[in-house]
């Protein structure tokens, strides 16, 4: 038997567990079995990889890691475990080897994250030619196993299987049948079924501290309250404001933060950066082997910015205009209409240059950047209260959906925006690109979808600083 037995130390014996002090938690105590993995150099490079990847070019708090993270799914996944233990164990069956192998999977679900976090799966690997289909929950997975091999960690094999299956069980591709078996188990760290999980509960509440926003929704009421019902994890019909809380929470960080104009900038830039080194330092290439991928994390940045090799010199410049602040400008943003959304594609840089007018300068598509913006909360345009699995009370043995119109009508009753940016490379070109934009909306909509013009400052900026 190995590392993950039913023999394990019990949560409330500490004298083999190592104290760790999180900012938000406080405490949390890391089982011997788990200290096995984090005391190696591929789980210790998440400290080197940012939560919010460049987000702290324009929220400088947000220097928080994917350690940090990892370690509050962790604490998080433990702790829901227990209380439905506490609750339900005898009926459910639930043994100290299913409550290893949640937290182990709370623990190690981020290990195959790239640099700079979600921008290097979305943005980098899509755009380099013959974009790459990636994900970073299949690496987790993978980087699990060559940590086992490498540290020769000594885990029984079912609890290892269990651990990389929770690890991907939102994705798409997992597979039902291997987790029908104590099924609600699977919902804790990344819950595929309605979106209710610990890792969103972390960093909805990490990330809001870090950047200094408020965040009202509550992680302990939610807790509380669960109870699995059917072998799915059910909560209190009662805290049904708490979960939409959660999803709107995480909808105004991604409009606020994930999404900011500034950041969606700066990102842009350094992926373009990023494609033009790929060929000289080989960046793509290491994405399907762990025992090279762990070897890059965010330090990336630094080597292309202080590399003297002139093939890195396009890469190199984007950097350092990012450094002084010389952005791609920010034009003007549209919402996408409500009645357009369901045939909407993506708006390209061509498809803003046709749009242009008559004038003295002619636009190439390499003047524009177009970023479109997908924001819901989590289930498109579906409500995901519609998912939201409850029961009336902790006598009652029924769990039922709550339909949003006997909830409130306060509520929103559409859960998805689309918003078409749009930047110009060079300030010089921010008028002309600003109104080819808005023959774009007239020529595609009858009219300017977006709030205001572009400041006349804006327009003029290079102008005005000349005329000092």
């Amino acid at each position: 038997m190995g590392g993950c037995s039913k023999d394990d130390v019990s949560y409330l014996d500490r004298r083999f567990s190592k104290k760790v002090r999180d900012n938000v938690y406080g405490n949390i105590y890391l089982d011997p079995l788990s200290l096995k993995f984090v005391d190696t150099e591929q789980f210790q490079r998440l400290r080197d990889l940012k939560q919010l990847g460049l987000t702290y070019m324009v929220y400088p708090g947000a220097v928080h890691s994917r350690f940090e993270h990892s370690l509050g799914v962790f604490s998080l996944a433990g702790e829901a475990v227990h209380r439905i233990k506490a609750q339900q164990g005898s009926e459910l069956g639930i043994d100290n080897l299913d409550i290893q192998t949640v937290k182990l999977a709370g623990l190690l679900h981020d290990v195959g994250h790239g640099p700079f976090s979600h921008m290097f799966e979305r943005e980098f690997l899509r755009q380099i030619p013959h974009g790459i289909k990636w994900c970073h929950e299949d690496m987790s997975v993978r980087m699990i196993d060559h940590i086992v091999d490498f540290h020769h960690i000594d885990i029984d094999a079912e609890c290892l299987k269990k651990a990389k299956e929770m690890v991907i069980a939102s994705t798409e591709h997992v597979s039902h049948k291997s987790v029908n078996e104590k099924h609600f188990l699977y919902d804790i760290v990344a819950n595929g079924r309605n979106g209710i999980d610990v890792d969103k509960f972390d960093y909805i509440v990490r990330d809001s501290r870090a950047c200094g926003l408020g965040c009202s929704f509550q992680i302990e009421r939610l807790m509380d309250s669960m109870r699995v019902m059917g072998d799915e994890i059910c909560y209190r019909d009662k805290d049904y404001l708490t979960i939409y809380k959660l999803f709107s929470s995480r909808a105004d960080l991604h409009r606020t933060v994930y999404t900011h104009a500034k950041v969606k900038a700066i990102e842009m830039m350094f992926v373009e950066s990023l494609i033009k080194a790929d060929d000289y330092l080989q960046i793509s290439s290491k994405i399907q082997d762990p025992a090279e991928f762990w070897k890059i994390d965010d330090s990336i940045l630094k080597t292309i910015e202080i590399s003297h090799d002139q093939e890195l010199k396009e890469a190199r410049d984007l950097i350092l205009r990012i450094r002084r602040r010389d952005l791609y400008q920010f034009c003007n943003e549209f919402s996408v209409p409500k009645d357009k959304l369901e045939h909407f594609k993506d708006i390209t840089p061509q498809d803003i240059v046709c749009s242009q007018g008559n004038g003295d300068i002619t636009l190439k598509e390499e003047d524009v950047v177009v970023c479109n913006v997908k924001i819901d909360l989590t289930r498109g345009r579906s409500n995901p209260l519609e998912n939201f699995p409850c029961y009336q009370d902790f006598e009652s043995n029924e769990k039922f959906p709550i339909h949003d119109y006997r909830i409130s009508h306060l509520l929103p009753a559409f859960c998805e925006d689309r918003i078409v940016r749009v930047y110009s490379k060079n300030p010089d070109l921010v008028k002309t690109v600003s109104e080819a934009f808005e023959n774009f909306q007239l020529k595609t909509y009858g009219m300017k979808a977006q709030v205001h013009a572009t400041p006349d400052r804006k327009r003029n900026r290079r102008r005005l600083e000349q005329s000092y």
